[in-house]
């Protein structure tokens, strides 16, 4: 019955871009659940279109259509979270592509809104897993950041079947009734490869693994630290996972028996997540475990969400820290390098929830030691990821400075601590001369 259906609502990838409004605002999956089908095709209707404006986030590929002056004016790729590729075209000057400020767990209303007070048509373009034939249903597959939002307020709903995404569980079914449009397009999966940890950045980890405590329930973000810190969680007892990504250190951990999720306050048993990014052993391991359910990125990272979660821990990793407390995470000075993404909203959840911490990680300097990542103050157009009045563990190679609910005299004294010894001698100086310290 549902594959009657279901091919009916089949289409060609160009009958479905053709099909779409000459003004409209198409929104894809997040990172490896982009549509490729549609990304990778959509400048060749470039005539179709006077307005196209496509939303995404955390792009793992180069697409034409933000790539080439030839589509400005015509098209815009809106990002809620820069990656190389739209890093690129932004820095070489191009208009097709732009950055959407916001905290993670919002990204699937407030752009909504302000799209649909345009008067936009708002179509979801998302990537799915093969149908299920016996009852109809779709899996969003490894994200869930915005998609179930958008799909929920979309003029239209076209799905792009891939037959390598994996069929995941949670907030992630989709009807074949709920479909305007199917298309099939097989495509791999992108993976991220895992980042090996430098020693500075295991020294990092080692402090950071030492203020996590049984039972806690784990957030945990990218990159060499936060890969550090997990090896390093490996003789914890009862730990549980809440955490906007869902990462492959998180499959050690619970075959090690570290993670098992029986001590968490909420959503016990089970590892909750929005998204995932990894490698092809995680995606096998994903597919049709019942133990992580993929929810709404506007639930998991809500901070009183998190904060239910008695003993919760946020990682998270910034470029630089003033003497104030002040973290900048996803931008050198004016420009844009990543995103919010959801720092702030697992930080501020974090130590909302009963003995939870938000800890902020980062090297004490960056290129090979000539500059200071702790400053005085940061550069003229940065912008702030954590306001000082969030901050609560700051970590680096040279210790942790414990900020929250310390006097600035106090949080100055403590980051110069944690500072680069070389630069120490220079932060005080500077900070007697604004007033900071006397």
């Amino acid at each position: 019955m549902w594959k009657n259906v279901y091919n009916e609502k089949l289409k060609s990838i160009e009958e479905a871009i053709l099909s779409l409004p000459k003004t409209v605002t198409v929104v894809v999956g997040l990172a490896a659940s982009e549509a490729q089908g549609f990304l990778s095709n959509v400048h060749k209707y470039k005539d179709h279109f006077d307005s196209l404006r496509v939303l995404t986030c955390l792009d793992m590929k180069e697409y034409p259509f933000f790539e080439n002056k030839e589509y400005e004016g015509k098209m815009v790729n809106h990002s809620w979270f820069f990656s190389p590729p739209t890093r690129k075209a932004r820095e070489n000057g191009l208009k097709t592509v732009d950055y959407i400020p916001n905290n993670l767990h919002m990204a699937g209303t407030d752009k909504l809104v302000a799209e649909k007070n345009e008067g936009r048509t708002l179509v979801f373009w998302g990537t799915v897993s093969p149908m299920h034939e016996d009852n109809g249903f779709f899996s969003l597959g490894i994200s869930n950041v915005y998609e179930m939002e958008v799909f929920e307020q979309a003029d239209r709903v076209i799905l792009e079947v891939n037959d390598q995404m994996p069929f995941l569980h949670g907030e992630t079914g989709i009807h074949i009734n709920q479909a305007d449009a199917v298309v099939e397009n097989s495509w791999e999966v992108p993976t991220l490869p895992a980042v090996e940890p430098t020693e500075t950045e295991e020294t990092i980890a080692q402090y950071i693994a030492d203020l996590v405590e049984d039972g806690s329930t784990i957030q945990i973000g990218i990159g060499g630290i936060p890969n550090a810190v997990a090896k390093l969680l490996d003789n914890k007892k009862d730990l549980g996972v809440h955490t906007e990504m869902f990462t492959e250190s998180m499959i050690d951990l619970f075959e090690c028996g570290a993670i098992n999720n029986t001590k968490k306050t909420l959503w016990r048993g089970k590892s909750v997540c929005a998204f995932a990014l990894g490698s092809k052993r995680m995606y096998k391991w994903l597919n049709d475990n019942p133990g992580v359910w993929f929810m709404k990125g506007h639930y998991v990272n809500d901070p009183y969400v998190i904060a239910q979660n008695d003993n919760m821990i946020s990682i998270n990793t910034a470029i630089s820290v003033d003497l104030q407390g002040q973290v900048v995470s996803e931008a050198i000075g004016a420009r844009q390098f990543s995103g919010t993404g959801g720092q702030l909203d697992t930080h501020r959840g974090a130590i909302k929830s009963k003995n939870g911490k938000g800890i902020i990680a980062l090297r004490s300097t960056a290129k090979n030691g000539k500059i200071s990542t702790i400053t005085v103050a940061h550069p003229k157009g940065a912008t702030i990821s954590v306001p000082r009045h969030d901050v609560d563990y700051v970590v680096t190679e040279f210790g942790v400075a414990h900020l929250r609910g310390k006097s600035l005299s106090e949080r100055v004294k403590l980051l110069i601590s944690i500072a680069h010894p070389n630069y120490r001698e220079q932060l005080k100086r500077e900070a007697k001369e604004i007033g900071y310290i006397l």
